[in-house]
């Protein structure tokens, strides 16, 4: 075994100096610094889109904070727990500022998640060699969900009561399992004390240890490989004497000071919501959860929180008569498949069998729309997953595609938030023809994308990356 050296110091050396010292001989808190950050090598062309994973990681330790203090105060009681942050809000000191942090704390991380995702769609971050980034991202939004669909519940008002009532519902519709299912994340035959015990203990303790692992994989994973960039280079195949990227700089002190001025910009905009705004005219804090739930009494439209809308708007799209236009589209793709693809004969014919079974499944006789409406909900989200996959384009920035696929990426940011939008007001005639439009679009995206992904005349991308000092 090697001998304990400990690093010698001058007599004069500052207290924080020795400290320090004493420390990394005892726990390597410098180098992890260095390595995460301080001597962290970045491309040196980002841009504002690169200041949302930063966003992330405060709003996630905001969140971390906000909720421990108002585990203080909260009661996971079914007669206690709408009381309780009544008491928070009115008699704790403070206590509603807490909670109004908390409350738009959750909309303002989905915000930067969708933006974050958004860079990532833009400039191809989701490309080798970052497919691991990007799935350790995707169970990171897997994980927001389950974490906001279960504090949903926990302030045991009139929406948060219906709303998850609904939700798991929606379990039911899968065939064989789906009643047990239902009962067992319920752990009642209604929304009861014993589902706001388990939602909560999943919302303050299981979720949050998963989410931490994944933060701290996603984070792992990406210095290992280094940052994407605008251009789409691999600024690692061009190391200068020194052995860094020459097209790289030190995250510290440069994209500190970057992150700080968005840190700045955050925190003006989030306290205005927090003090002027809170409940976002009803799509933070809906105004039916300002009421204690009541099992007996059915709030006259039952949405859930808008960032889960689009996809609840997939589920409400898939009606029965919609099934029959989504078997045409099933077919038709699989024909454009065996037409324009160049997969081998066992693998399209493993498609064409998958995507009969599904036809059979969709007749009205077979499964109804209601279990499709789960599957594509669930399909709208895990679809995502596969990008890294999907994408065939030569280039990895919008910056050298095609103009025209800026178009393409426009009517799918289009749909996307009307879906969003249109999930959030009651159903119409009007309203569900044009949800399933978007969905058909949607999902068209992702599943033409191999093809249109590859097609157009696309801009020769510099050797090196294009930096304009400000």
């Amino acid at each position: 075994m090697a001998a304990f050296k400990e690093t010698k110091f001058p007599a004069d050396a500052p207290a924080a100096q020795k400290a320090l010292g004493w420390v990394d001989d005892r726990f390597p808190l410098t180098k992890l610094w260095n390595d995460q950050w301080g001597k962290y090598y970045a491309p040196k062309n980002f841009n504002f889109w690169y200041i949302f994973g930063s966003l992330a990681m405060l709003v996630l330790v905001l969140q971390i904070v906000t909720g421990i203090f108002l585990t203080m105060h909260y009661k996971p009681d079914a007669n206690l727990a709408f009381g309780s942050v009544e008491y928070i809000m009115r008699e704790v000191p403070w206590g509603w500022l807490v909670r109004y942090m908390h409350s738009t704390g959750a909309s303002a991380f989905f915000i930067i998640v969708y933006l974050h995702m958004t860079r990532g769609l833009l400039y191809g971050s989701y490309r080798k060699p970052r497919e691991l980034i990007w799935l350790f991202g995707f169970a990171i939004f897997l994980c927001l969900m389950a974490e906001a669909f279960f504090g949903y519940l926990l302030p045991w008002g009139q929406m948060s009561y219906w709303g998850a009532q609904v939700i798991v519902n929606l379990f039911g519709a899968i065939p064989l399992i789906g009643p047990d299912l239902s009962l067992w994340i319920r752990g009642d035959y209604v929304v009861s004390d014993a589902t706001l015990n388990r939602f909560f203990a999943f919302h303050v303790i299981a979720i949050p240890l998963v989410l931490l692992g994944l933060v701290a994989a996603h984070l792992i994973a990406l210095h290992e490989v280094g940052s994407s960039n605008p251009d789409g280079i691999e600024v690692k195949e061009n190391l200068g004497a020194d052995g860094h990227p020459v097209d790289s700089i030190p995250s510290h002190p440069y994209y500190t000071v970057h992150d700080l001025f968005g840190v700045s910009v955050f925190l003006l905009i989030f306290s205005t919501v927090v003090f002027f705004a809170p409940e976002m005219g009803g799509y933070f804090l809906e105004y039916n959860n300002f009421l204690p739930g009541d099992s007996l009494k059915t709030p006259l439209h039952i949405a859930p929180t808008w960032y889960f809308t689009a996809f609840y708007s997939v589920l409400r799209a898939t009606t029965a008569d919609f099934m029959w236009v989504l078997m045409f589209f099933v077919a038709a793709y699989v024909v454009f498949v065996w037409l324009k693809s160049r997969l081998s004969s066992i693998v399209k014919t493993a498609i064409a069998v998958i995507a009969l079974v599904a036809i059979i499944g969709m007749l009205p006789q077979v499964l109804d729309a209601k279990f499709w409406g789960v599957v594509f909900f669930g399909g709208s989200v895990v679809i995502l997953a596969f990008l890294p996959w999907l994408d065939k384009s030569p280039v990895k920035s919008i910056r050298y595609r095609p103009s025209w696929h800026k178009y393409v990426y426009g009517v799918f940011f289009f749909c996307f938030l009307a879906l969003g939008y249109l999930g959030t007001l009651p159903p119409t005639e009007g309203r569900t023809l044009f949800s399933q439009v978007c969905t058909l679009l949607y999902f068209s995206f992702f599943l033409f994308m191999p093809w249109w992904s590859a097609m157009g005349t696309f801009k020769k991308v510099p050797d090196r990356v294009v930096f304009h000092a400000h």
